[in-house]
């Protein structure tokens, strides 16, 4: 990680780091630690900074500093991934559940689709993990999320466009 943090650093110009409160725990709020991708960035300064900050989402590799946050207690290895705050007051009955847990680095809906899959199938992986977590399920997630590492699939390059972010469905 350190690395990687560092030729960021060489590449922007910028401190390579960002923090967002996301929530926790039963919606507690925290602030996640990540390294700074292409959507982080005002306007990515050259071609080889897109590549690189591809490169770090694609691998995973702009999660890492999160290990601080699972050190602090904040976060688990595995679990729900942290969505944004203003979705909390969005969430139904039933997705609200997903907050029934820490979050994690990485989670069921990772290794069932990461962020290409769609919101009611995502909060379905996320109260389904919340129902069956266990060290076993746990321990099956990590050995997925190592093997997904080395053979990216399923990530879209850059943050949420606005047609994909959270609108609610109260149902």
């Amino acid at each position: 990680m350190l690395p990687a943090a560092l030729l960021l650093l060489l590449l922007s110009g910028s401190f390579p780091f960002f923090l967002q409160e996301r929530p926790g725990l039963h919606g507690r709020p925290f602030h996640l630690i990540k390294l700074r991708t292409v959507h982080s960035y005002p306007v990515a300064k050259t071609q080889l900074l897109k590549k690189y900050c591809l490169l770090l989402r694609n691998y995973s590799i702009d999660e890492l500093p999160q290990l601080y946050n699972v050190l602090k207690g904040e976060m688990s290895m595995v679990g729900p991934r942290p969505l944004l705050m203003e979705y909390l007051p969005l969430y139904n009955e039933f997705q609200i559940r997903r907050h029934e847990v820490k979050p994690g680095i990485t989670g069921w809906a990772q290794i069932n689709g990461r962020n290409m899959i769609g919101w009611d199938r995502r909060f379905a992986l996320d109260v389904w993990y919340v129902q069956h977590a266990s060290l076993k399920l746990d321990l099956r997630i990590l050995n997925k999320t190592f093997w997904a590492m080395f053979a990216p699939k399923n990530v879209k390059p850059e943050g949420l466009s606005d047609e994909e972010k959270f609108r609610g469905n109260k149902i």
